[in-house]
């Protein structure tokens, strides 16, 4: 038998229950997977409270993970049964110990690349790709701004960042978060609410500001983020973690210096093949250089989710999260 998280209707952490249910057969185009590590993304709870949409319910959650190919589905080619995969997309199913995938989100695992690390890592280190690569480049010396940067994405922004050259000045919450976000790469940080952020980030920036804000929090940071660009600067909205950013006036950018917004998702970069190749080849060679390294800060059992959901939404976790079948 197979056992999955699922939920019958949104709203909270409790609606999420522990299930055992077949064991998927894989259909044309697809992979059965069983399931080594699972990442845990703040994506998921906006699934869950119904934020995001699911097509029809009761629904598994979860759009990340690595295991072993354990068997094909027929016109299936390039894969064979045991090799190592991960994925960071695709129809979500990711709580559960076997699931079916179409193949073409399955990624090829590298031989140093273990499973908990690929689980961590993937969708986050795409993420971080695609907001460093495609959707603003910033060059070497100048500053940015990225919120959670004690968080799974941050940290690895922060990284990367530094292997760029990039001044990344790191939104926390606390004390402590500030010095993992330092610790990783992170230039300067600012902890907010407690400072003031746009007073901070004119100090670090001698008057300038910055030309990118890359903004996870939404709705409560919204014209904070703005305050804190350049003339002609851009906010990257790529999260909600406090709410949607909903009704804004565009005039307020006119006011704030001609600004631009731009709400990216990972989805839309990797929809095709080519894209989510380039995508992990990019984050591949980070990982190899030694440029990266992926901190898993907890670890809980997948029949635990709920608890692990309560964490990530009362900001109790800090790098990487993951549930293990």
């Amino acid at each position: 038998m197979n056992h999955r998280i699922e939920f019958s209707h949104n709203g909270g952490p409790d609606v999420l229950r522990w299930v055992e249910c077949p064991v998927p057969a894989p259909g044309p185009g697809e992979l059965l997977i069983r399931q080594r590590a699972i990442g845990l993304n703040f994506v998921d709870t906006y699934v869950r409270s119904g934020l995001y949409p699911v097509a029809a319910l009761p629904a598994c959650l979860g759009s990340e993970a690595a295991g072993t190919v354990q068997a094909l589905g027929a016109g299936v080619e390039g894969y064979a049964v045991g090799d190592r995969v991960a994925y960071a997309d695709g129809p979500p199913g990711a709580y559960a110990e076997l699931r079916t995938l179409p193949a073409r989100h399955a990624l090829r695992l590298p031989d140093a690349i273990d499973f908990e690390t690929a689980a961590a890592l993937l969708l986050k280190g795409l993420t971080v790709q695609y907001l460093l690569q495609r959707t603003y480049r910033p060059r070497r010396d100048e500053i940015v701004l990225w919120y959670a940067a004690a968080g799974g994405v941050g940290l690895l922004a922060c990284q990367w960042a530094q292997a760029l050259g990039v001044r990344l000045i790191g939104v926390v919450g606390s004390d402590a978060m500030a010095a993992q976000a330092r610790a990783a790469g992170a230039w300067a940080t600012v902890v907010w609410p407690r400072e003031n952020l746009p007073a901070r980030v004119c100090e670090l920036s001698q008057g300038a500001m910055v030309k990118v804000v890359y903004d996870s929090v939404g709705r409560d940071s919204f014209e904070t983020s703005l305050d804190c660009l350049a003339p002609f600067g851009l906010l990257v909205s790529f999260g909600n973690a406090s709410g949607p950013v909903t009704g804004v006036d565009l005039g307020i950018l006119a006011r704030k210096g001609s600004l631009y917004v731009t709400r990216p998702t990972l989805h839309t970069h990797v929809a095709t093949r080519a894209g989510l190749e380039q995508g992990a080849a990019a984050l591949f060679a980070q990982i190899a250089s030694g440029a990266m390294r992926v901190h898993i800060g907890q670890r809980w059992p997948l029949a635990e989710a709920a608890a692990a959901h309560r964490a990530l939404e009362a900001r109790q976790t800090t790098g990487a999260s993951l549930l293990l079948p």
